[in-house]
């Protein structure tokens, strides 16, 4: 038999949500689901439309942001895992998580990539302006 998930609330995860992954705080445990709160970035989420991955031509090419610092999330809990490394700062971690996205979109090319490249830079001109 399997051993299940378990996690409790103050222990630190990662989270796997809709197409972005985070390292967050378990802020509360609703099996089988638990709210994270989102502390790094690892890898931001996948631009355009979830049901139609790495497709261009569908009814509406979604942005899809990060989830911001310390925004919650409630997540499946087969989607997180046990997390015992340093936290990384938030806004660096968002930076190197659009940063590897954009040079995995550069080297796939396409008319999707362009798409999403173009979302990208958009998303980095909200980020990291302030």
């Amino acid at each position: 038999m399997a051993d299940k998930k378990s996690f409790e609330q103050g222990e630190i995860v990662t989270a796997g949500y809709k197409t972005g992954r985070y390292i967050g705080e378990i802020v509360d445990v609703k099996s089988p689901k638990a709210v994270v709160k989102v502390l790094a970035v690892i890898k931001h989420p996948t631009q355009g439309d979830l049901h139609n991955p790495k497709q261009l031509d569908v009814p509406l090419f979604h942005q899809r942001k990060a989830l911001s610092q310390y925004e919650k999330a409630l997540v499946p809990i087969s989607a997180i895992n046990h997390y015992d490394e340093e936290i990384p700062d938030y806004l660096e971690s968002l930076k190197e998580a659009v940063d590897t996205q954009v040079n995995e979109l550069k080297h796939e090319g396409g008319r999707w990539a362009e798409a999403s490249l173009i979302e990208l830079e958009k998303l980095k001109d909200e980020y990291f302006t302030s």
